[in-house]
């Protein structure tokens, strides 16, 4: 690949801003400065600027606290995406969200471009658990627990089974593994309860960081992006 292209993403530059600092001098591959964008380097090339090894990233993984208001696309005529909370130095790495929450749903939403990656955490097969916080309009009752936990029908099948967690008279953590249309809702709805409030807290064992407030997002660490990667091959 070209150099421009490896400092760029290795450092979250503007092409144009890897260009200018190649052209500086500021640059080297091996011990050798390199002022030509297009000098051809490999992945694993050891590159350094201004002394400071860069790491070619091919993909990204980025965890949003989505906040409500905003729709998990990449584009949108009539509503704000989630890709519009992101520094404009992320467009060129065509992310997308693996999976969606809904426009008042709030928390947890990974953003990548690593299609296979989002393929494995969203097949059903794979049973990747996701932990939710519903906030209902009503009490929850043992039974509606139970329900919950064996699977209700939402219209279009029986939901598979789930595990509930009651945190207070109307509120609940709710982990499901599918990813039905409004399924966490509707699944409310079947036992005869409204959300009135609803916030991702997890991909599998990966859990929100409680540090991002509402709207902020943050690089995953290496062993973040392992744990996914690991949480869907154990299935």
């Amino acid at each position: 690949m070209r150099l421009d292209k490896f400092i760029s993403d290795g450092a979250a530059l503007t092409r144009t801003q890897a260009r200018k600092i190649i052209k500086q001098g500021r640059v080297t591959c091996g011990e050798t400065v390199i002022k030509d964008p297009a000098f051809h380097v490999d992945e694993n090339d050891d590159i350094y600027m201004d002394e400071d090894k860069v790491t070619y990233k091919r993909f990204i993984y980025i965890m949003l606290n989505k906040p409500q208001g905003y729709v998990s696309a990449t584009e949108d005529k009539r509503q704000n995406t989630v890709l519009q909370l992101l520094d404009e130095s992320y467009s060129r790495y065509k992310l997308f969200p693996a999976g969606r929450l809904d426009i008042d749903t709030e928390g947890f939403l990974l953003l990548t471009n690593d299609g296979e990656l989002a393929h494995n955490l969203l097949s059903p097969n794979k049973k990747v658990g996701k932990t939710y916080f519903l906030k209902l309009q009503n009490s929850v009752s043992d039974e509606e627990i139970r329900q919950l936990e064996e699977g209700v029908d939402i219209g279009e099948c029986i939901t598979k089974p789930a595990k509930a967690q009651r945190i207070s008279p109307n509120e609940i953590k709710l982990t499901i593994t599918e990813g039905k249309f409004h399924q966490i809702k509707r699944m409310a709805q079947a036992v005869g309860n409204t959300v009135v409030y609803l916030k991702r807290l997890s991909y599998g064992q990966l859990y929100l960081d409680e540090s991002l407030k509402t709207g902020d997002y943050r690089l995953l660490t290496e062993k973040e992006i392992e744990h996914l990667y690991n949480v869907y091959k154990r299935k």
